[in-house]
């Protein structure tokens, strides 16, 4: 036999080595995950996305076999976080908690973005919601959402409203109410996060705000705030006696931020559906409701990578309108 043919054989037996030793893609997605997966949060550790994430992958480790390991990755308002699992191989092991922030708001806040909210990712689950309570300082002479509105309007600019700063979902439920009440002159004063705005709120240096359960709850039982109706279109399960926006007259009118875990877009559909399935399990769990509930999360089991698509999408139907009538923009 020729030295030719020698090389030719040796070269195709390292090439079937080669192969076998890596598998198909059918064969790599069978055995999904083989390593450890990274949840990216892109809000500081110790928040409730954070937390959220943690609950989340630790269970979803337990049913896969695999670690999930939790990375936070701050900046640009959550595009920072974001963009890295956009632009991540669309493996299954990179995957986003993503929030109302990094898919309902920047992509109409923000100049411009580094991702395609829609295209860049495929959709795997909604986890939960978290339900905002529209409150105000006790002294403000109002006990339910129509109180309020007579008030303002019958002292157009008098009164002022929070939020975490310009273009947050806590200013935007603030331009959503005012719009849905027929148009009233209050001044938005925006801070550097929710804990100052509060602070603000209780010492009676601005009239009202909304802001999440987790955060404004307590103050309203204790006392220093009084709590004038809940953002979501149900009342809370933390406080059922608090009336709706709606039920007080602004229908249609919904405000709450979210979490739902992405995967970059082109991830195979049989790893899709392996991690769809793996959080379903994980939300058939009494405790990982209980920590989400406790963490001020209203959980949402059983949603498809489907319905989380269609949900994303209206929410940046719902949201885009609202923002540019705010004028908010970020360059």
């Amino acid at each position: 036999m020729g030295m030719g043919r020698v090389a030719t054989l040796s070269l195709n037996a390292a090439v079937i080595a080669a192969v076998s030793l890596l598998g198909t893609p059918a064969q790599a997605q069978d055995r999904y995950p083989s390593k450890p997966v990274r949840i990216i949060v892109s809000f500081s550790a110790g928040g409730p996305t954070d937390i959220v994430a943690r609950v989340m992958g630790a269970k979803m480790g337990e049913i896969l076999g695999q670690q999930f390991v939790i990375e936070n990755r701050t900046g640009a308002g959550g595009n920072t976080g974001a963009n890295d699992v956009a632009k991540s191989v669309p493996d299954g092991y990179t995957l986003l908690m993503a929030t109302v922030s990094t898919h309902a708001i920047n992509p109409g806040l923000y100049a411009k973005i580094p991702y395609d909210p829609i295209k860049d990712f495929a959709p795997i689950s909604q986890v939960g919601v978290t339900p905002t309570i529209f409150g105000a300082n006790p002294a403000i002479p109002a006990n339910d959402v129509k109180d309020l509105i007579k008030l303002v309007k019958d002292n157009p600019g008098k009164y002022t409203f929070g939020s975490s700063g310009v273009g947050s979902i806590l200013h935007l439920c603030g331009e959503q109410f005012k719009a849905m009440a027929g148009g009233l002159n209050m001044l938005h004063v925006p801070y550097r996060g929710s804990a100052p705005m509060m602070s603000d709120l209780i010492g009676g240096q601005i009239s009202m705000a909304f802001d999440a359960n987790p955060s404004i709850l307590p103050q309203v039982q204790a006392g220093k705030v009084r709590a004038l109706g809940a953002g979501m279109a149900e009342r809370m399960k933390a406080m059922p006696s608090l009336a709706t926006l709606q039920e007080q007259g602004l229908k249609g009118f919904e405000c709450y931020t979210w979490n739902a875990i992405l995967a970059p877009g082109g991830t195979p559909q049989p790893i899709v559906n392996r991690l769809e399935e793996a959080i379903k399990k994980s939300m058939e769990d009494p405790i990982v409701l209980k920590r989400l509930e406790e963490a001020g999360v209203d959980p949402t089991p059983g949603r498809t990578s489907k319905q989380t698509s269609d949900f994303i999408k209206a929410e940046l139907a719902k949201w885009a309108p609202i923002i540019k009538a705010s004028g908010a923009q970020v360059n």
